[in-house]
């Protein structure tokens, strides 16, 4: 029987998971093409994360930002339309209403579209800094 960390220090402390298996060719591919599409629709600051020792939800991550609610709407549909032309299943999307955290469940890739307030309010790139960074673009520098 599992026992609950007693304290959130604990919860942030556990170790990683064992898993049987590194992070596959395959999910690493398409992760990375998955970065690339929302690149051409001007994503920015995009993050390929391989969280496969610490999650048993997903092996890879992928976070960005959008400008408005408007383009997070638009890079998640962009990013629907290329799973389906490519035959790649998609569990799920979530808050695509609003468009301030869309996350769109591809099962071994999670991708997480926010917008710039939501992104640094939930922080995901803290709390999955012990992660294995597959691709990392920093924020474009405001040149007004």
């Amino acid at each position: 029987m599992k026992t609950r960390p007693a304290t959130k220090k604990q919860t942030l402390t556990t170790p990683p998971r064992e898993t049987p298996g590194a992070l596959s060719e395959t999910t690493r591919s398409t992760a990375l093409a998955v970065a690339g599409w929302l690149e051409e629709k001007k994503a920015r600051g995009i993050t390929v994360l391989d969280v496969t020792p610490f999650s048993s939800v997903a092996d890879v991550m992928v976070i960005c930002t959008a400008q408005s609610a408007r383009h997070a709407q638009a890079l998640a549909d962009w990013l629907l339309e290329r799973y389906a032309e490519q035959g790649i299943v998609y569990l799920g999307m979530e808050g695509h209403a609003e468009g301030r955290w869309i996350l769109v469940d591809g099962n071994d890739i999670l991708v997480h579209i926010f917008q710039d307030e939501s992104r640094e309010f939930y922080n995901l790139d803290s709390l999955w800094a012990n992660a294995h960074v597959l691709l990392s673009q920093s924020e474009p520098v405001d040149q007004s």
